[in-house]
């Protein structure tokens, strides 16, 4: 296919979106099923240009005038793929599988000046507006800055696999596709956001994935994990396990000494732990299905809790787009209420001296330093450990930087620190 049709099907897939309220992935999938003629290369770049649009949806749509899937797309091809209105108009004409060519009125809004003219700070930053007070109140006068960071593409990142492998390994066996050779975090390997119609190396059918000298992990999420501290020997409880990719990393860091217990409420989001830990040759970590009193045994027995919990994920955006235009405040109520109470419960489990370990993929202040005040106002028997000490016994001497915020909370994000957002709190319980 060539851009024409490229623009065409990323309409097509937008309007669909709209209509049926499905998934991006899912609608994407649909498309290729009813295109089979299309390449593995379009149906990347029809991707590219429907998350491009999805993840600056709100910029766009000013600029046109317009949040029409067609005026989104043309809106990306011109602003973010460098396209020009005569240059599309050209390949356009006489081309069976084009869209309409470009009218005066979106050539004038294609090529004005200042695009943005009049925009209002949510515009600019690519958020819902109710949005804008929250995180205004986590980052300060640089919000609309780190917004903007969460609306860019992110990269595909990877997890050395520290029990079967070693980073040159796996940057040697990978180099065919190009990852980078500079480490910001010791264990990572990074493949940088492409721009247009790039695509992202399929690492999953690679051997070194097969054989789990690696895993695919954001950044920021193996900096949390590494920053959950757990050491070799220790009695751990990762509460809110899910697929199992914190446990993973800290089974590593243990070097398959001492215990693991990975817990999680869903027995469909623990599902795929695991042929995950068969995989990576993980040894000491015991799954605890979500049966009646799972738990019940642990209580006050353990050196470490991590609560990796459920939140509103805004960290996340630049992976799941769509998600950010569909957050309610309701929603982060509720976020917030579920929160209080796995806090709370994962306090029981923790031994006089130990740890409990809160983390989200979040960068609203409710869900993170407002979390740890309540935390620390009910229960008195805790006590913060101080961000920058905890970041420093991890990360001294590496290029990645981070936040600390005055409850002892530590924060990561796109611009920061090129991951995902994330926040960690280290809540050392007092010894008797």
């Amino acid at each position: 296919m060539r851009l024409p049709g490229r623009i065409a099907a990323a309409i097509d897939v937008l309007a669909d979106l709209d209509a049926h309220k499905r998934p991006v992935a899912e609608a994407l999938k649909a498309w290729g099923l009813a295109n089979r003629f299309a390449g593995a290369g379009d149906r990347a770049a029809i991707g590219n240009l429907v998350y491009d649009a999805l993840r600056r949806k709100s910029s766009h749509a000013w600029s046109m005038g317009s949040d029409s899937p067609r005026a989104l797309i043309l809106s990306v091809a011109v602003r973010e793929w460098g396209e020009t209105v005569e240059g599309l108009n050209a390949q356009f004409e006489g081309d069976t599988h084009a869209p309409p060519a470009i009218t005066d009125e979106e050539a004038a809004r294609l090529t004005a000046a200042d695009p943005l003219a009049g925009a209002p700070d949510h515009v600019r930053a690519d958020v819902p507006e109710w949005t804008a007070s929250h995180l205004a109140e986590s980052f300060g006068e640089n919000w609309v800055a780190e917004a903007q960071a969460l609306a860019g593409r992110p990269p595909l990142d990877l997890r050395v696999n520290t029990l079967k492998s070693n980073r040159d390994k796996v940057l040697r066996d990978l180099e065919r596709l190009s990852p980078e050779a500079e480490a910001l975090i010791p264990n990572g390997v990074r493949f940088p956001a492409g721009t247009r119609d790039s695509r992202t190396p399929n690492v999953q059918t690679d051997e070194g994935y097969i054989k789990g000298g690696f895993e695919v992990q954001d950044f920021g999420s193996q900096i949390v994990a590494a920053m959950a501290g757990a050491r070799p020997n220790e009695q751990v409880l990762d509460m809110c396990a899910g697929a199992g990719g914190k446990a993973l990393a800290m089974a590593a860091v243990m070097g398959n000494k001492g215990q693991i217990f990975a817990y999680d409420s869903d027995r469909a989001r623990l599902a795929p732990i695991y042929d995950r830990l068969q995989r990576s040759g993980v040894r000491n970590v015991q799954v605890r299905p979500p049966n009646k009193g799972a738990l019940d045994d642990l209580v006050g027995k353990l050196d470490r809790v991590v609560i990796d919990a459920p939140c509103t994920g805004t960290g996340t955006w630049r992976r799941q787009p769509t998600a950010k235009w569909k957050l309610t405040p309701e929603q982060l109520a509720a976020r917030v209420a579920e929160q209080q109470a796995i806090l709370a419960d994962g306090a029981r489990y923790v031994k006089p001296g130990g740890a409990l370990v809160y983390i989200t993929c979040s960068v609203l202040p409710e869900e993170n330093a407002g979390q740890a005040a309540t935390f620390l106002a009910d229960h008195p028997d805790f006590v913060a450990l101080p961000g920058n000490k905890l970041w420093m016994s991890q990360f001294s001497g590496t290029k990645a930087r981070a936040r600390f915020s005055p409850e002892g909370g530590v924060s990561i994000t796109p611009l920061l620190t090129s991951t995902d957002g994330f926040y960690v709190i280290q809540l050392q319980r007092k010894a008797e």
